[in-house]
């Protein structure tokens, strides 16, 4: 590629090689037929190299690629020249937009930030949504980082596994918007909020200890100044004790935990539904609640899956199933793989991703739906149907199937 001082190369330069770079947006399809809506960038720590990650977001997946300092500004060009026509840059003291209908004639504007994140590191971090080195209120209260914003070392993977769902949680949160929830400048595609019309209502199943819970708190509440009613629910009573304690010292007033089982749960609405640690079925009634209240976005890790461990029966695939350690992996697999089509034949967009494992356990699938279209639309009737083939073919019936 050529890699001419043209004023593209000589922005990525800039940026890259200034030392404060936080992530790059890339956005707008040049053309229709391109594979992935959006192109995130950011400098990650790999092994002690300074890399740079390319996340490539396709319609139900996400991929990652990494690239030395030799390679990232031709690879940016190429996404712009190819790809895309927008760029949104975020360094640690500049918001910077870039247009590029015309590669060669791009529009440039920059907006300094009113409240700079510092680096209190001596080498370069991977940047978070909650940074280190920022003391947070709620990190803070549960014995995660000081009152300096240092994370304490025994926690550092807790730390790692809340900035990595709230990541998640960043990526969906247009989706609310666009369903009239709340208002977005279009033309900031780090989505800063303008109003809201009501609370966000969320319901976390099987909050645990609650680290994500109050997480999400945070940052709708504190990052985003967005109002919301988030309930965590579980069914230790030490641990609820606990959580609303916390919740009342931090004064966190949207945020209310409460004793009870997931299957039992009878409010009638969720704007989003959280379910990251319900073990085997518990699972499947926290999904049959949010489609049936038609919730927006569901994220979902599940465990424990069992159900269908004693049901599978395949003559093709019985000689590996004979195997338990085999037929248990397998039974994994094919109960979040019809959790995704029950999903999608309810109207949703799945996406299966890796997620940080929790520390009770090393499963670290995430399922990922996001209500997009109406359950009679095509993609939805073909999804019951591919759900129903491959439910007869192991000859199970698993507890989703209640949708």
């Amino acid at each position: 590629m050529n890699n001419s001082k043209n004023e593209l190369a000589r922005f990525f330069e800039e940026i890259i090689d200034g030392g404060e770079l936080v992530r790059v947006i890339f956005s707008r399809k040049r053309k229709a037929t391109c594979e992935y809506s959006k192109v995130t960038m950011r400098p990650v720590s790999v092994k002690g190299a300074l890399l740079y990650q390319l996340e490539y977001a396709f319609d139900k997946k996400v991929t990652h690629e990494n690239a030395d300092r030799n390679q990232i500004v031709d690879k940016c060009l190429k996404l712009v020249n190819d790809d895309f026509k927008q760029i949104n840059a975020v360094t640690m003291h500049e918001d910077i937009q870039v247009l590029a209908n015309k590669p060669e004639k791009p529009r440039i504007t920059r907006s300094c930030k009113e409240h700079s994140v510092p680096d209190f590191s001596h080498d370069r971090k991977k940047s978070y949504i909650i940074p280190e080195g920022v003391p947070c209120d709620f990190l803070i209260h549960l014995g995660v980082m000081d009152d300096k914003g240092k994370v304490y070392k025994k926690y550092y993977s807790k730390f790692r596994q809340i900035n990595r769902f709230l990541e998640i949680v960043d990526d969906t949160y247009p989706v609310l918007a666009e369903n009239g929830d709340l208002s977005v400048s279009e033309s900031d595609n780090e989505k800063e909020p303008v109003s809201a019309a009501k609370p966000l209502k969320i319901i976390d199943f099987g909050c645990g200890k609650a680290y994500l819970t109050f997480a999400l708190y945070y940052y709708f509440v504190k990052l985003k100044k967005i109002p919301c009613q988030i309930t965590g629910l579980d069914l230790k009573d030490d641990v609820i004790r606990f959580c609303e304690k916390t919740a009342r010292e931090l004064d966190y007033d949207g945020l209310r935990f409460e004793i009870g089982d997931i299957a039992d749960y009878s409010d009638d609405s969720a704007d989003m539904v959280v379910t990251l640690h319900a073990c085997d079925t518990a699972t499947d009634y926290a999904l049959i609640n949010a489609v049936k209240w038609n919730t927006k976005v569901i994220l979902s890790v599940p465990c424990c899956q069992h159900e269908l461990f004693k049901q599978i029966k395949n003559d093709v695939n019985g000689p590996m199933l004979k195997h338990g350690i085999i037929k248990d992996k397998f039974t994994e697999l094919l109960t979040d793989g019809l959790r995704g089509l029950k999903l999608e034949a309810g109207g949703y967009d799945v996406a299966m991703m890796e997620f940080t494992s929790l520390e009770h356990t090393s499963k670290n699938i995430m399922i990922k739906a996001v209500k997009t279209r109406t359950p009679d639309a095509p993609a939805s009737k073909k999804a019951e149907e591919e759900y129903k083939k491959l439910r007869d073919e192991y000859n199970v019936s698993p507890t989703i199937g209640e949708l």
